[in-house]
């Protein structure tokens, strides 16, 4: 490995090897056996030929934030990082893509474009610090994904690395191509098992030209969700449709001080883009939606400058949550959204079951939440009442019609569950595909598939 990038660029100290032995998510951790930092697409094919040869794992990583164990080298092996590849190597407003490497930090290319006027639409709470290519691999969403959908409504094409070191060229800057399987899509949210991504060509849009951000309070969660289901219903579709319910506000209000209201059961926070006139028709009629359901106030923003407090409020919940416990675990079982207030009652039942601290934040608009778990790895019964909890919540939701995650992946940790959503055809399905691009399965094992299915639970309503 030293031979292919240089000495500089390979590390296996003990400190090293501890730094990348864990990603965001508790309570996985795993040593890899070297950490490798290529500089160009052609070193990593030849460090995959070499893992190929000698079935060496290999787990791509981009900054770590990943929610899922999804970037814990679980099986030892290679830690291949980004950090060299990181550039923007063509604009095209001719055909408004942008083509960039993985490395490149999300908040970096939202920034690039719209400093021309155009725009790139998923914005996950971690684009400070995430990757573009750890979008793409987990199939990021964002605060605006309501209007915009997510990461793989953005990918265009991609260059990619397969598992025997071929180089592998998907899609490209077209607004249509049917020609065969859809191998883009196929490799986003694939969480780096059947490929190791080396490029990436995105679509962008032009540049809202107006948006306005309100917060609406609401004395209870059923009245927020019923908002939520009637704004849709008006086939209205705001670009930003967020949900906290009153313990997250309460922290969230301590750790920003910026005056959020305390003493409501949940809280909406809505904004809309696009050209003014329909913006303000739309907040208009939004603002009456509330009003008729039986919103207790609503505060509409009065510059950019405090929507951007509001906005950074909602992204700030977890980091404000994360200071209550010493552990802290985030998940996002997402149901349809006129499912939420039922969701929430279940995860606050579910909650006093067991007797473990959860609170809930999330996308009301497309009913992805994310109940966060606050605990202490280190108390192994509290643990085992959570891990409890997590199995009930994980079946409310797909009892309601949901789904296990909305956009952080399975990875190790959820693995164990996928069969519960997809089924054994499903799964069965899947490794076919696995076996069939990776077959010495070298990328990212043990993410995905578990070597065992965690048995269904019985939800008890009472």
């Amino acid at each position: 490995m030293k031979r292919i990038v240089g000495k500089e660029n390979v590390q296996t100290s003990n400190a090293a090897k501890i730094s990348y032995s864990f990603d965001a998510t508790a309570g996985f951790q795993h040593s890899p056996d070297v950490i490798i930092s290529p500089e160009n697409a052609e070193q990593i094919q030849a460090i995959v030929k070499v893992c190929h040869e000698n079935k060496i794992p290999i787990v791509p990583r981009g900054s770590g934030t990943n929610l899922a164990a999804g970037t814990t080298p679980n099986e030892g092996g290679v830690v291949l990082l980004f950090n060299h590849l990181d550039k923007i190597l063509e604009l095209d407003e001719e055909n408004l893509t942008i083509t960039v490497q993985p490395g490149v930090i999300t908040q970096e290319v939202i920034e690039y474009v719209e400093n021309k006027d155009l725009f790139y639409p998923p914005d996950p709470s971690s684009k400070k610090i995430s990757t573009i290519g750890g979008n793409v691999n987990e199939n990021s969403g964002g605060l605006r994904g309501l209007k915009y959908g997510v990461t793989k409504d953005y990918v265009l094409g991609v260059k990619a690395v397969l598992s025997n070191g071929e180089i592998l060229h998907t899609g490209g800057k077209l607004a249509k191509d049917v020609a065969g399987y859809d191998l883009t899509n196929l490799l986003v949210g694939s969480e780096g098992t059947l490929a190791i991504i080396t490029e990436i060509t995105l679509k962008l849009l032009p540049k809202p030209t107006y948006k306005k951000t309100i917060l609406t309070m609401f004395d209870s969660l059923e009245l927020a969700g019923d908002a939520v289901s009637q704004i849709i219903s008006k086939k209205i579709i705001p670009t930003t449709l967020e949900f906290m319910d009153q313990g997250t506000v309460r922290v969230v209000e301590e750790f920003n001080k910026i005056g959020l209201p305390t003493d409501c059961e949940a809280i909406l926070l809505i904004e809309q883009d696009g050209s003014e006139e329909t913006v303000r028709e739309e907040m208009k009629a939004i603002s009456n939606i509330c009003s008729q359901v039986g919103a207790t106030e609503i505060h509409e923003a009065e510059d950019e400058y405090q929507a951007e407090q509001l906005r950074t409020a909602r992204r700030d919940a977890l980091s404000a949550l994360a200071r209550l416990r010493p552990t802290t675990i985030l998940e996002d079982a997402t149901v349809p959204r006129s499912k939420i207030a039922e969701m929430v009652r279940e995860i606050n039942r579910i909650s006093d079951k067991y007797d473990v601290m959860i609170q809930t934040f999330g996308h009301a608009g497309d009913g992805n939440l994310h109940p966060t778990c606050l605990t202490d790895l280190r108390n192994e019964k509290e643990m085992e009442r959570v891990e409890h909890a997590l199995d009930e919540i994980f079946q409310a939701s797909i009892d309601l019609g949901g789904t296990i995650t909305g956009e952080h992946g399975v990875g190790e940790m959820k693995a164990p569950y996928l069969e519960w959503k997809v089924g054994k055809t499903g799964i069965d399905l899947m490794k076919n595909i696995k076996q069939a691009i990776d077959p010495h399965n070298i990328l990212n094992p043990g993410k995905i598939f578990a070597k065992s299915t965690k048995k269904r639970v019985v939800v008890n309503n009472g």
